[in-house]
């Protein structure tokens, strides 16, 4: 039978210009399970220390030549998470103190026992396997859901991917809007996993997928026999996001009783379950998307102006697909690769030229999601390697020309300017503060002038 695997030993270098005091240290640890490296020459340890062969630095803080001031810049610069821990002697405590300040794990006052040194070696690699471990987390995160997930090299989406990266590390809320299909939900998750939150959990929910009294039970929780049906605690999303992030997706379908329970929540930073005598803390960064104008429902008394002004601390635009057309054949070819995996039967490899600019003429209405719908379609259902424009839905279809026509009814001139306004963001690729800029007005009249552009009030999230 074969031997079972060891586990390594952590290896420790013990720097002390007394010798002898690191060789007992050394002799010490190995009887905790600890492989103890002495040396008396700091020049040399600064050498050791870069190589990264060691688990931890134990040095003495006063010695000639290179103090354990420097071995400690040394080691930190090599290894940041690599713990070290300085001995000293009573009288230079306050140096000691300034160890820590400097990232020193501990300090201990000569003369110490092996045993309290491997105590605090053994909080120490603790400490440090969790930092490791926390920070291969946040980089699997983001591999998987950052921002190389959102597709696209366009001057629009360039610059939202920069104000992600700028936003990402605050705690502050975010309010994400555009319409629907555009990737709210992927930029929400991009935003979580870019900062400080991204090993936290992410949750989220459809505000326009609940009627109001499960929606106010699932965000906030419900004690046992508050109402019908509800035969358990439940602790509730903003709980389940605790110490993460809370996406609110569609958040201007919330009921006005809700909204105000979601204000105090973003105000006061606790929350109170559904039959409850109290309340409990909260730690959640607050994400909220929505496809309509809350300005506009604020205007007609169906969103709270509060709440508004609390959510929209930093909004984010994300573009239309028809304001972003030098990225659609990246993200043909990305969901081409996704449909590809998902039916690796299909024979289809690429589209035919004819197919290529029946896409990218079509205006897509349906966005990103219309398209990835569109492209997993044909993948299904093609027959030879390559796509031909036949094989696309009815529904794509060429876009109609952008025009000002001043033939036929003469149009009130409040009209004409909307068309004119829509015609202008259509050829500046969505670009409101160039488009405003170009008409001489500002971005709020602008908005207002495409409003009759958006979708209609009763439209699908």
């Amino acid at each position: 039978m074969a031997e079972p695997s060891r586990r390594r030993r952590p290896r420790i270098l013990i720097v002390d210009d007394q010798l002898s005091m690191a060789e007992t240290l050394a002799d010490g640890l190995s009887e905790h399970g600890y492989e103890g490296i002495a040396i008396a020459a700091s020049e040399e340890a600064i050498g050791l220390l870069q190589s990264n062969g060691f688990d931890a630095l134990v040095t003495d803080l006063r010695m000639p030549g290179a103090d354990g001031f420097e071995l400690l810049k040394v080691s930190r610069a090599a290894s940041p998470t690599r713990p070290v821990i300085v001995m000293t002697a009573y009288s230079a405590v306050e140096s000691a103190v300034e160890s820590i300040r400097q990232g020193a794990f501990h300090y201990l006052t000569k003369p110490f026992k092996v045993e309290e040194l491997v105590l605090f070696l053994d909080r120490a690699l603790e400490d440090s396997r969790l930092r490791d471990e926390t920070a291969a987390l946040r980089s699997t995160l983001r591999e998987r859901f950052g921002l190389s997930n959102v597709v696209g090299n366009s001057e629009p989406m360039r610059a939202l991917y920069e104000l992600v990266e700028r936003i990402a590390a605050a705690d502050s809320p975010v309010l994400l809007t555009g319409e629907t299909g555009t990737g709210k939900g992927l930029v929400a998750r991009a935003i979580h996993a870019h900062g400080p939150r991204a090993s936290g959990p992410f949750v989220a929910v459809n505000c326009a997928a609940l009627p109001e009294n499960l929606l106010e039970s699932e965000l906030f929780g419900h004690v046992k026999g508050a109402f019908t049906g509800a035969t358990s605690n439940r602790a509730g999303l903003f709980a389940d996001a605790d110490r993460g992030t809370l996406f609110l997706d569609e958040i201007g379908e919330v009921a006005l009783s809700l909204q105000a329970k979601l204000l105090h929540v973003l105000e006061g930073g606790t929350v109170r379950p559904v039959g409850a005598n109290r309340e409990r803390s909260v730690d959640v960064r607050i994400v909220a998307a929505t496809h309509r104008d809350l300005h506009q429902r604020v205007a007609s008394g169906a969103f709270r102006e509060d709440l508004l002004y609390r959510l929209d601390v930093v909004s984010i635009e994300i573009p239309p697909l028809h304001h972003r057309q030098a990225d659609i054949p990246l993200l043909l070819e990305h969901f081409l690769d996704k449909a590809r995996h998902k039916h690796p039967d299909s024979p289809v490899r690429g589209f035919a030229k004819a197919t290529l600019a029946r896409l990218l003429d079509h205006r897509w209405p349906g966005n990103v999601r219309e398209l990835e719908h569109v492209v997993e379609r044909v993948v299904l259902l093609g027959r030879s390697s390559t796509v031909e424009p036949d094989e696309l839905p009815k529904t794509v279809t060429p876009r109609a020309p952008a025009s000002i026509a001043f033939q036929g009814e003469i149009m009130p001139l409040r009209e004409l300017q909307r068309r004119y306004a829509a015609w202008a963001f259509e050829a500046l690729e969505g670009r409101r503060m160039v488009t405003a800029d170009k008409l001489g007005v500002d971005i709020k009249t602008l908005a207002r002038l495409l409003k009759a552009e958006t979708e209609p009030p009763d439209a699908e999230s």
